[in-house]
């Protein structure tokens, strides 16, 4: 599902976020990306949902090679992933309904689908009746959920996430963490980062530790 051979990453200012980093993450697979800060783990998922590109090596994403897609081809590739990030990254002047339902407007998918699907996804993440709510109206645990109902609508293969529970409390977090292992259980594949090692340790997925841009045995 999602292969790394021999990666590499170097910014324009020179930094090198990732060395010849290998590592595969198997269909279906729920893994946690650890390490801390500055330590690689954003670049990898931002090479898996193709906001940057490898300097060099090869990432395999559901059997396809990304660098050999054209950027005319990346809208269609990114409705095949789900992502998740930190702050949340709502529009704050429009409903609840508009954000998630964003995905498929921008997908230029039939209103009936997009009725169906955004109201599926908010009842999947608890959120059903806050449909008309503005994001501001909303607790910071809930806004998460409306981030992740967004990631969700469009039925992704691959769902990925970027220290996803870092503004939450203990409750919220692991509420997030069983929202991703429900995905999971009906064949999404996560790739969740995160510093938290307690949630890593209570939650019993397999961690792939990044260190300086490498993984770590």
């Amino acid at each position: 599902m999602i292969r790394f051979d021999r990666v590499s990453k170097r910014y324009p200012n020179g930094r090198d976020a990732l060395r010849e980093i290998s590592l595969q993450v198997e269909p279906g697979e729920f893994v946690f990306l650890t390490g801390r800060s500055g330590a690689g783990k954003s670049s990898i998922l931002k090479l898996i949902g193709l906001l940057e590109r490898p300097t060099r090596g090869t990432v395999t994403v559901n059997g396809q090679d990304t660098a050999s897609l054209p950027a005319r081809a990346i809208p269609a590739y990114r409705r095949r992933l789900g992502m998740v990030f930190q702050d949340h990254q709502l529009l704050m002047d429009r409903p609840v309904y508009d954000n998630v339902a964003l995905p498929l407007v921008v997908a230029d998918a039939p209103f009936r689908d997009i009725d169906k699907r955004v109201r599926a996804a908010l009842d999947q993440v608890g959120l059903l009746e806050q449909v008309r709510a503005l994001p501001s109206e909303l607790s910071v645990g809930e806004q998460q959920r409306v981030g992740i109902a967004r990631a969700v609508v469009g039925k992704p293969v691959v769902l990925i996430a970027d220290e996803p529970t870092g503004n939450l409390d203990r409750g919220l977090a692991l509420d997030v963490m069983r929202l991703f292992r429900r995905f999971q259980e009906v064949g999404v594949t996560v790739v969740v980062a995160t510093h938290d090692l307690s949630l890593v340790e209570e939650f019993g997925q397999r961690s792939i530790h990044i260190d300086d841009g490498k993984v770590s045995a």
